[in-house]
């Protein structure tokens, strides 16, 4: 068996899940050197949620273009110690920097206090989210991931602006926010009809929708080498296709969109659905054969977990092949929502949609309710009440609710 490092990264499982050798935005990187080294050389940058998968690289790839200080936000201490070793680590010249690691909570007091503070950011990039859709799974989990994705990104935005950090501003979306049918997908829609309201308190702002960054912490993929690591079955949805970067893609979309792009857009990568939706099911089996075994397929959950040494002493490993039936979820990805029409931005690899937001008091009516709902604990609220307020400021929205959970399984 391999062994392969249980992260993002390793260019040998990006080619397993993109099928691809080099990035696809390496193009467009090259051709927009000048205003990608004009937009962070010599300039300073505060990255919120920077210790995840996302962030680390874009913190990795910022550092490459000189920048005078990045500042690195994160409430994941043990992620944000080993990034601060990583990045000290690499070789080459030492970072001529000013890197800092902060462990805060981007809507913390603690943060408003590093913003009124510090001398004024040249960039700001979002990457803090909570990104599963299991997190709809009751309502206590769905408030803290409103509050993180939309109230939390609200807060921030306003101190930035009232301590003159009003510069550009991007935040990481997803490709569940068009015609989203998760409380996730919904919680990032409205996220991005948050920053584009307050848009017009920077010089830019903008936002991207991803793809699954191919083996990303906390991912379906990430599982798979910690399953195989723990002689524990892979688990994949049938019938199931999904998009896949790498990190170095996430990391040059990223700042492409942060600088590049013009304001008040919402950039996606162009990946043909026949061409590059792969099925989960081919690259669990692509990632066992990298691994040295064949895939033996499993539809029953005890069955599969009493096979692996068995599997294991034949050269295969059991995949439990489940049903696509939890709440939320879709067989497939999109990037544009109904009524949204995709333009181009002069990138070979990148386009966008423009924003087109609901009425500044529709709103902010449903930001007081969400507020209101978060922080006090004796309001009377269900789920249902949550996901009609949502369905009035996003346009489409069918929330998808089958009382199953990825909780409830391998």
């Amino acid at each position: 068996m391999r062994l392969l490092a249980p992260y993002c990264g390793d260019p040998r499982l990006d080619r397993i899940a993109t099928g691809r050798e080099r990035s696809r935005f390496d193009a467009d990187v090259a051709a927009r050197a000048g205003e990608l080294a004009e937009g962070i050389e010599g300039r300073r940058v505060l990255v919120l949620g920077g210790a995840g998968s996302i962030g680390a690289a874009s913190v990795a790839l910022l550092l490459a273009y000189r920048p005078a200080a990045v500042h690195v936000v994160d409430t994941a201490e043990n992620a944000l110690a080993e990034l601060t070793r990583d990045l000290r680590s690499r070789a080459g010249p030492a970072i001529a920097a000013e890197l800092r690691f902060l462990p805060l909570d981007l809507g913390s007091a603690a943060m408003e206090r590093v913003l009124r503070g510090e001398r004024k950011y040249d960039l700001v990039l979002d990457f803090a989210a909570q990104k599963h859709v299991r997190g709809e799974k009751d309502l206590p989990s769905l408030l803290q991931m409103l509050d993180t994705n939309v109230l939390k990104t609200r807060r921030l935005l306003r101190w930035l602006n009232a301590y003159g950090h009003s510069a550009r501003c991007f935040c990481v979306s997803t490709d569940k926010a068009a015609n989203p049918t998760s409380l996730m997908g919904a919680s990032k829609r409205l996220m991005e009809q948050v920053l584009f309201h307050a848009a017009g308190d920077f010089e830019a702002a903008n936002a991207a929708r991803f793809a699954n960054v191919a083996f990303s912490n906390g991912s379906l993929l990430q599982s798979f080498l910690i399953r195989v690591s723990r002689r524990q079955p892979l688990a994949v949805p049938r019938d199931t296709r999904r998009y896949f970067i790498s990190a170095q893609e996430a990391a040059q979309i990223c700042l492409l969109a942060a600088i590049v792009a013009p304001t008040c857009c919402i950039v996606f990568p162009k990946l043909d659905p026949k061409r590059h939706l792969r099925p989960l099911l081919d690259v669990a089996q692509a990632t066992l054969a990298h691994l040295g075994f064949r895939a033996a397929l499993y539809e029953d959950p005890e069955a599969a977990r009493g096979s692996v040494e068995r599997e294991i002493a034949r050269g295969a490993y059991p995949v439990l092949v489940t049903a696509l039936d939890t709440s939320g979820e879709k067989p497939y990805e999109e990037f544009v929502s109904a009524g949204e029409v995709a333009s181009e931005i002069g990138l070979q690899a990148l386009c966008a949609v423009r924003h087109d937001g609901p009425p500044a008091r529709e709103l902010d009516a449903v930001l007081e309710f969400l507020e209101q709902a978060v922080n006090d604990a004796r309001v009377p609220l269900g789920k249902a009440e949550v996901v009609a307020a949502l369905a009035k400021v996003i346009p489409g929205f069918e929330h998808v609710e089958t009382g199953r959970s990825l909780d409830d399984r391998i």
